[in-house]
């Protein structure tokens, strides 16, 4: 074979649309796989921790059909990525039903690889014993208790257990957890195309149309040859320049041209973009890949930080604005005064958080907010309360809405009201929050260790 052919047909599926005609388009030119990744840890460790999808159900339906009926027409394989955003087992049991669904309301069957990557805490806590969980930088510090009291740990798969239900003749593949750049690398490395230029397009092709120079609905073509490596963009507008492929080739990397994968390092200090002669697509050489010493899994895991409750609402007093901070420092100390008095028998000081996120000011920066002189007409406050239970984080919440109504300003006299409630009752009660334990690797005796593959027939 001279050339291996495949569709990105979505930068994320249920998160983004899928152009139908866009992608019968694509079919004309024959591809040899469809793929579209389905997760992301930019949605935050909820998902993960939660066991529930950032896209709705719905969306991910549609795309879903979508795709599965191009690829049984087309008679090629469709793989599925980070099934469920987070790729748990929860997550791709959830996508794995949707997908029957669509195999019985369409009339076809498909022969079917199940990749599950959620870990065992148990196996997990060997390695770490064996010292064989390595840090990434920056990584949080990890016990043996991360293990057991994580809600929920994945690893993200390599090109590897692709490869085997490929070779195992599925015509569905979905997997858990997985590197993005995996789903377009894994068949044209198993057919001998330069691994270099199959991870490179692999990881340009997986956000979908991002990587054209304005994004629009449509469909992304990868052509690996031995030589060479091709991007075309398929749908209304959509161009692709070396300029754009650079861009994107530098998109979620720690270093600009070392993207480190479980078998070894994406290596661009040699790649060299071109554009086609048709104006729309660019031509990649140079791309390596640097095999690995050691093979490697990377971990996310999601443990619970607590219960939250919030009270949305806003300022326009111009005095309260002009001293905002000092204003919000003096209702912390009042609520913190009541929690003792009111609260010390069922919680520490230490035992829960209470936070400010002024909107308008620095709501978004923070500390790296640079205009510290600007002075904005009106702020928006969102109070944040998280404690071990959630009826402490509501009744932390309800101390908290008195000082924020009625706390005084010097340039008043008299009682005042400064701040309105956007909500009534003013506490939302935002239920369990989660944060990521986990920027680590694994080191498998093998990657079988990992993850496992059910095979069956949806339909």
């Amino acid at each position: 074979m001279d050339e291996i052919r495949f569709v990105a047909a979505s930068g994320g599926l249920g998160g983004n649309p899928i152009d139908s005609a866009a992608l019968e388009e694509a079919l004309s030119h024959k591809p040899h796989f469809i793929a579209a990744d389905a997760g992301t840890t930019d949605a935050g460790p909820f998902s993960l921790g939660l066991g529930q999808a950032a896209y709705s159900r719905a969306s991910v339906r549609r795309g879903l059909a979508t795709m599965l009926r191009a690829g049984h027409k087309a008679g090629i394989p469709v793989l599925i990525g980070s099934a469920g955003t987070a790729g748990g087992d929860v997550h791709v049991a959830e996508v794995l039903e949707i997908a029957r669904d669509i195999c019985v309301s369409e009339g076809f069957d498909l022969k079917t690889a199940v990749i599950r990557a959620e870990q065992r805490p148990s196996y997990l806590l060997g390695l770490y014993r064996k010292d064989r969980i390595r840090a990434l930088d920056p990584a949080p510090a990890i016990t043996e208790r991360t293990f057991t009291h994580s809600t929920r740990i994945v690893g993200m798969m390599g090109v590897e257990p692709l490869q085997d239900a490929l070779a195992a003749g599925a015509e569905f593949i979905l997997a858990g957890r997985c590197s993005d750049p995996a789903l377009y690398a894994a068949m044209p490395i198993a057919m001998g195309f330069p691994p270099g230029l199959a991870w490179h397009i692999g990881k340009v092709v997986e956000c979908g149309t991002m990587v054209c120079e304005k994004r629009g609905l449509g469909v992304v073509m990868g052509r690996i040859r031995q030589d060479h490596a091709v991007i075309q963009p398929i749908g209304k507008g959509l161009r692709c320049t070396p300029q754009s492929v650079a861009a994107h080739s530098l998109y979620e990397n720690t270093d600009p041209y070392l993207h480190k994968e479980c078998s070894g390092t994406l290596d661009l200090r040699r790649s060299v973009f071109e554009a086609m002669d048709d104006g729309i697509s660019v031509k990649v050489t140079g791309s390596d890949f640097l095999p690995a010493d050691v093979y490697t899994v990377k971990l996310e895991g999601a443990e619970l930080c607590g219960y939250q409750s919030i009270i949305i609402g806003g300022v326009r007093d111009p005095f309260i604005i002009e001293k905002l901070d000092a204003w919000l420092v003096g209702i912390r100390e009042r609520v913190e005064k009541e929690v003792r008095d009111g609260l010390s028998e069922v919680i520490g000081s230490d035992e829960y958080s209470l936070n400010f996120h002024v909107y308008g000011k620095d709501g978004v920066m923070g500390s790296l907010e640079s205009t510290e002189l600007y002075v904005p007409r009106e702020v928006g406050i969102v109070v944040e309360v998280t404690a071990p239970t959630q009826e402490l984080a509501t009744q932390i919440a309800k101390i908290s809405r008195q000082p924020l109504l009625h706390s005084p300003i010097d340039k008043w006299s008299g009682a005042i009201t400064g701040f309105a409630c956007l909500h009534n009752p003013a506490y939302i009660e935002r239920g369990p929050a989660y944060r990521f334990n986990l920027n680590h690797v694994a080191v498998p005796d093998s990657y079988l260790d990992m993850f496992r593959t059910e095979h069956l027939v949806l339909g």
